[in-house]
Order: C-alpha cells, then structure tokens, then sequence
C-alpha cells in the first residue's frame, strides 16, 4: 500500500489548529508538550536535508500520543462541563487519532531523507559485523608485532 504524498507544512498546520483548539481548555502541560513538537516540525520543514529534524519530530510526536493520552484521560471529567469544554476535548481526542497516521507519513519523509530506526539487535550491544577495527586484546594480534619482521631480517637493530 503506497502512502500518499502529504507536505510536511500541511501536517503541522492541521495539528497546529487542532492544539489550538484543545489548548481551549487544556493548558499547562498539554500545551508545553504539542508546542514544543510543532517548534521541531518547523524545524524540519527549514532544514529539508535534515535527518536529525525529521527524526526528533517523528520522536515527539510517538511520545505526545502517549502524553496526550494521559492528559486527556486525567482532566476529561473536569472540562466537559460546557460546550467550549466537550469542543476542545473532541479536538485534542481528534488531534490524538490523527497522530498515528501522521506518524506514519512523518516515517515515509524520515526514509525519504536517508534515516532509519535505531531499533536492531545490536543497538544496546557490540556490533557483530567484523571490520578493520582491532582492540588492544584482541585474540586475532600477535603476541611481538615485531617477530614476523626479525625473522625475515626486517627489522631494525636494538642497540643496547
């Protein structure tokens, strides 16, 4: 299933309005959070090379889908009192269930831009890829790096 092309500047502006709305009744700590993750979507949309900006905005938006759900299940009961109360819980709820798919759009951009997800086997570990890289005690060095090169008549001198 091919994504459809969605521009990053559509993204943010659907759920700049939609926080704006919820920031009706829903301040503090909600607001801090969304704002802060449409500050990194501006971000990515400057620097279109950038794969950290995409990457952090992807991140933000992962963790404001479970801040929101917190957030909103504490103070439902207390600010759907009025109408202006059940319109701004029903645009953070909405803002909420529109979050995963603009996940999704935002990890197309990411690959796009050359990312990948951190998340392999290796990531906590050491890699099991061998490479040119030695370490000091590694069992594949020789004991006298200088034994082969004496043998062979090769190598310096020792004055003593």
């Amino acid at each position: 299933m091919e994504l459809p092309a969605v521009n990053l500047k559509v993204i943010l502006l659907v759920h700049w309005l939609l926080t704006t709305w919820g920031c009706l009744v829903f301040s503090g700590s909600y607001a801090w959070s969304n704002f802060t993750i449409l500050a990194l979507g501006l971000w990515a949309v400057a620097q279109r090379d950038s794969v950290d900006a995409i990457g952090m905005f992807l991140g933000g938006l992962v963790v404001t889908i479970f801040l929101d759900i917190i957030y909103i299940s504490i103070f439902y009961s207390s600010v759907t009192i009025g109408d202006t109360g059940r319109f701004s819980a029903g645009m953070a709820i909405l803002s909420l269930l529109l979050k995963p798919f603009s996940c999704c759009l935002v990890y197309h951009m990411h690959r796009e831009r050359g990312g990948e997800l951190p998340l392999r086997p290796d990531f906590f570990g050491p890699s099991q890829e061998p490479s040119a890289y030695q370490t000091i005690d590694s069992p594949d060095s020789p004991a006298d790096p200088l034994a082969n090169l004496e043998n062979k008549g090769l190598a310096a001198p020792r004055g003593y």
